[in-house]
């Protein structure tokens, strides 16, 4: 059955219906006239009763009765028009000659028509009522009106004081609460250049661009395109976004306008509305005096959403260099990962604590509106503006002036994009997005120059590119950090110069914060060392896409040592034989533990463990890794798969799917631990050897590493003396003595043993 459309009014067949206000609005008009005249009278005549006012007003003012008639016959006409069709059709072929005539004229032409009409109906009625209160004539009373309201403008100034001042509070407070949170710089101000912008060329030359556009729009206006408006600049904290934007302020001598990330955070309703139409009324002001402004939204994601999710777009979060996702273990598990594997773990963890957070906060709001008039702005309405032009030019009927172009380049910064709202980065509010990354080696080699450059050295080219080498993901803010940290430490030994050993100190104290002031037992600063060592003899006959950067057995805040390696190049792509590695890598603290402790494992291999079971289930059934080609996400999605029919067969899919998975993860972790065995059954000596440097020295580089593997002579370590049998001798006694120790929970009888180096 096909539902019936509401009729249109050239369709109907009965009149259309009034509204109440319609139907009665004379109605009243009348009757309140009548009274007011009837109080008049009775207000001349204090013996006249109500009644015989009421019937002497019927026999003077029949004229209103009369209005009054033709009121109830013209409204009784409508009635019956709305209610009887074929009434209604009569009347519209006898009439519709004048509906016709009177349709002649435009819908505005009526209207306002009808506005004047209604409008001298009113002031006639009003000078009769005058005219009875005054006892004079209608026209005469009708002038006497202002006279009255002059002499009573003072009752009317107090209450209208009184309205005023309860106003005024509320605006003078809400004015109040809109200001701050906003800095304006002028071009004077600004002394930041692209000159000072290190390690991010590729991202200055298209920001190039947009400035260009901005200081000649009419390069690309007079071929029908428009200016871009809206840049985004996205990526890890650290890397330059907020001095990006204030080098661009520089660059073309504009003013400045800096916001702050919580300036939009208000506890009353609309105060972040106020702000962001503040902000944009002075934005246009300083566009028109300077022919442009920039304004710089910091942390953009503090704007919040509306509920919209962005996950899964355009942006894949990064999150190299936090190691906080893996480093909760007792030998710092992931730092001696490979960056891509601390990255899947850290992208873990974090997915999953998003998921907690979105489901506690119910997808978060927008700042009661803020965002929204935020987006407002931002749309590009081309609205008029100014009181005269909008309000003044309407009313004497003339065209608002158009709205002059205003040059307004909006950046806004943050290392969480896919908390923006979707409607935020649409074409035509931003229209460029910049992933700021962290910056290459030839990036950092000259942000390590440019800083350095304003301090005291003595590092030698060659050591400043070691340094870019062994920070492969620092920032601008973390290279400057580390830089002055140096300058601390020379100062403190009694220098002014830095030197190569007060960087790599400052690297370290940076990268693993100031070692715990405790000491080990004997017995378990040798478990350390030996699991330790394990990690390190791995990594340096396994792995060879990464070079070992430090070990150290110094208790940290929430690890007992560790191993931490670098990628020597800048390596975009990961393959299978690397990932494999990082396992060996992660399981040989569990193989290592079991052969030098007679099958005992402590639980510090927890953390490996995880570490290595992430990477294998990746490589199993997302990466074509493993023993099979299909993944495990797309059967997941799709549930591929699945046995059919019968309750429960989804779940009993999925189980299944999970159970296979895990099956082809335990083999592929057993083969790689058994190689892992293997290796270091074949590398004993140098694991002993190893883990005696670090129970001499506590912190080793990777240099001192290679010269313990080698035999060679490091900046700390002479790796001479452990080629020697008879030291490696010692180190077996002493850990046979620490494996005793161990088993009976004594303390050991044999000290370390002390080498000399050997001669030159």
């Amino acid at each position: 059955m096909t539902e019936s459309s509401r009729p249109r009014d050239t369709d109907r067949k009965t009149r259309i219906h009034l509204s109440v206000y319609d139907r009665l609005k004379f109605t009243l008009l009348f009757t309140i006239v009548f009274l007011i005249l009837v109080w008049a009278d009775m207000a001349d005549n204090p013996i006249l009763s109500a009644k015989d006012a009421i019937v002497s007003g019927f026999q003077t003012r029949w004229w209103i009765f009369l209005l009054l008639g033709a009121e109830v016959i013209r409204q009784a006409h409508f009635g019956l028009a709305e209610m009887l069709a074929p009434y209604h059709g009569i009347w519209q072929r006898y009439f519709a000659a004048i509906d016709s005539l009177i349709h002649k004229f435009s819908d505005w032409t009526r209207y306002r028509i009808s506005r004047v009409v209604k409008a001298l109906l009113f002031v006639v009625m009003l000078s009769v009522a005058l005219s009875a209160i005054y006892k004079e004539t209608p026209v005469k009373a009708l002038f006497m009106a202002p006279k009255a309201l002059w002499s009573a403008l003072p009752l009317l100034g107090q209450l209208l004081f009184g309205v005023f001042f309860v106003v005024i509070q509320f605006v003078a407070m809400f004015w109040f609460l809109s200001r701050g949170g906003i800095d304006t710089y002028f071009p004077d101000d600004i002394r930041t250049r692209f000159s000072d912008v290190w390690g991010q060329d590729h991202v200055l030359n298209r920001i190039r661009e947009n400035l260009l556009f901005l200081e000649s729009p009419e390069e690309i206006e007079n071929h029908g395109g428009y200016v871009p408006g809206g840049i985004l600049l996205w990526g890890p904290p650290g890397t330059g976004k907020t001095l990006m934007a204030e080098s661009m302020a520089g660059e073309t001598g504009k003013p400045f306008v800096f916001v702050d990330p919580g300036a939009f955070n208000n506890m009353f309703f609309g105060v972040g509305v106020l702000k962001v139409k503040s902000l944009f009324r002075k934005l246009r002001k300083l566009a028109l005096r300077y022919g442009g402004v920039v304004v710089f939204f910091d942390e953009a994601d503090s704007l919040g959403n509306r509920g919209i999710s962005s996950s899964g777009g355009r942006f894949s979060h990064n999150s190299a260099g936090t190691k906080s996702a893996v480093s909760g273990t007792p030998c710092r598990g992931g730092t001696y990962l490979s960056e891509p594997s601390v990255n899947l773990l850290t992208q873990n963890l974090m997915a999953q604590e998003s998921f907690v957070a979105n489901s506690a906060m119910g997808g978060g709001n927008s700042g009661m509106g803020t965002l929204q008039a935020l987006l407002t702005e931002l749309s590009g309405l081309k609205k008029p503006r100014g009181f005269f032009n909008r309000i003044v030019r309407r009313t004497l009927g003339m065209r608002p002036k158009n709205p002059p172009k205003y040059r307004i380049l909006v950046v806004m910064a943050t290392n969480m994009p896919e908390a923006l709202d979707e409607a935020l980065l649409r074409p035509g509010r931003i229209d460029r997005m910049y992933r700021v990354g962290y910056p290459s080696k030839a990036g950092r080699i000259r942000t390590y120059e440019g800083y350095l450059s304003k301090v005291s050295h003595s590092l030698t080219a060659e050591e400043v590119d070691k340094l870019a080498t062994i920070t492969p993901y620092a920032t601008g803010a973390t290279i400057k950090d580390t830089i002055n940290e140096a300058l601390i430490m020379a100062i403190r030994h009694g220098r002014t110069s830095i030197t190569w050993s007060d960087m790599i100190k400052a690297k370290q104290l940076k990268e693993l914060g100031p070692a715990e002031d405790v000491e080990y037992i004997d017995r378990e600063r040798h478990a350390v060392a030996v699991h330790e060592a394990c990690h390190g003899v791995m990594a340096y006959l396994a792995r060879y896409h990464m070079t070992i950067d430090l070990a150290t057995i110094e208790k940290g805040s929430d690890y007992l040592g560790m191993v931490a390696s670098i990628p020597p190049d800048d390596q975009f792509t990961r393959w299978r034989t690397e990932y494999e590695a990082d396992i060996l890598v992660s399981l040989a603290s569990l193989a290592g533990e079991r052969m030098f402790f007679d099958g005992d494992n402590s639980s510090g291999v927890s953390g490996d463990l995880e570490s290595a079971t992430t990477i294998a289930s990746f490589m199993e059934g997302h990466w074509g890794m493993g023993v099979t080609v299909s993944s495990h996400a797309s059967n997941r999605r799709f549930e591929v798969g699945a046995p059919g029919g019968g309750k429960g067969s989804k779940e009993d899919g999925a189980k299944e799917m999970r159970r296979a998975l895990s099956d082809r993860i335990e083999d592929n972790l057993s083969t790689l631990l058994e190689k892992a065995q293997e290796i270091l059954s074949e590398n004993r000596s140098k694991v002993l050897a190893l883990a005696h440097a670090l129970e001499s020295y506590k912190t080793l580089s990777g240099e001192d590493v290679v010269a313990v593997m080698e035999g060679s002579v490091g900046p700390l370590v002479d790796g001479r003396p452990y080629l020697k049998s008879s030291n490696i001798e010692a180190i077996e006694d002493y850990h046979l003595a620490a494996l005793n120790a161990h088993k009976s929970h004594q303390k050991s009888d044999v000290v370390l043993p002390i080498f000399v180096s050997a001669p030159e």
